[in-house]
């Protein structure tokens, strides 16, 4: 697994790192193809965003240049980027260091194919998610407690995915992904005011749905409708479609998401 810090390839971390003290910083995760990172806009958008909203000044152009010196370590670069943006080395304390924040670009080598869908049962957790600071909503930052906790419940359950709800009773997303449900034939998101994660595959979605005319709702959904749920499917950067095939044993329509898999072309990202 070659890693980078700053566009040099490195093995170590400091002791003295901030994202290891405090979890200060924030990530993506994206595939690369052929050398191509997919989605790079909204990739490089998220980045951004989370810089700006936790004040941290980042050179985001050494992920290019990272990305240049695995092609020439590499054949063929495909596989996984994990891009972290730590506010680096500081002193004991919450006091803000005046230095540059580091870029460290993760890189795990895999064959990538063309996305497929994956068909899951799943069900809604029990623990439910907390509201955010505003400022911090949709950031993906280091803090991932949360989904720490989620996932350990999840893999007791044995779902591969789960629903997640909030300390307010409405649905959120799912552990590591977003979620799209169907109801009353119409498909909706959540609209995530209060927490949860703007996946890039999300955005994706939603733009692409725009551009084929089919309308999509992004709105609170009471865990109260969760029993009137017709499709279900989650999404994130590695994965555009894990369709639900059971919610709580509860059979779902898996046709209404594979039909909609193949007009938004979601086996074509890049």
């Amino acid at each position: 697994m070659p890693c980078f810090k700053n566009a040099e390839e490195i093995n170590e971390i400091s002791l003295l790192d901030r994202a290891f003290h405090y979890g200060d910083g924030c990530f993506t995760t994206a595939r690369v193809r052929h050398g191509k990172i997919e989605l790079e806009n909204l990739h490089m958008a998220r980045l951004h965003l989370g810089c700006e909203r936790l004040l941290l000044k980042a050179d985001l152009s050494v992920i290019q240049k990272s990305l240049v010196l695995l092609q020439k370590k590499f054949l063929a670069v495909n596989g996984t980027f994990k891009i972290i943006i730590s506010r680096g080395e500081g002193q004991r304390g919450y006091s803000l260091p005046e230095h540059s924040a580091d870029v460290w670009v993760f890189f795990y080598p895999q064959v990538v194919d063309d996305f497929q869908i994956e068909k899951i049962k799943s069900g809604v957790l029990q623990q439910a998610l907390g509201l955010t600071m505003p400022s911090l909503v949709g950031v993906k930052s280091l803090n991932r407690l949360e989904q720490v906790l989620l996932k350990s419940e999840a893999d007791q359950k044995g779902w591969a995915e789960a629903l997640v709800t909030d300390v307010q009773g409405t649905v959120v997303e799912g552990v590591s992904s977003n979620c799209f449900i169907r109801l009353n034939n119409t498909w909706i998101t959540p609209e995530l005011r209060y927490n949860g994660v703007h996946g890039v595959m999300r955005a994706e979605i939603l733009s692409r749905m725009q551009q084929q005319g089919i309308h999509c709702q992004q709105r609170f959904i009471d865990m109260e409708e969760i029993s009137k749920f017709e499709s279900l499917f989650f999404c994130n950067a590695l994965s555009p479609m894990k369709v639900v095939t059971e919610l709580n044993q509860q059979t779902l329509n898996v046709q209404a998401c594979i039909e909609l898999f193949n007009i938004l072309q979601l086996n074509q990202i890049r």
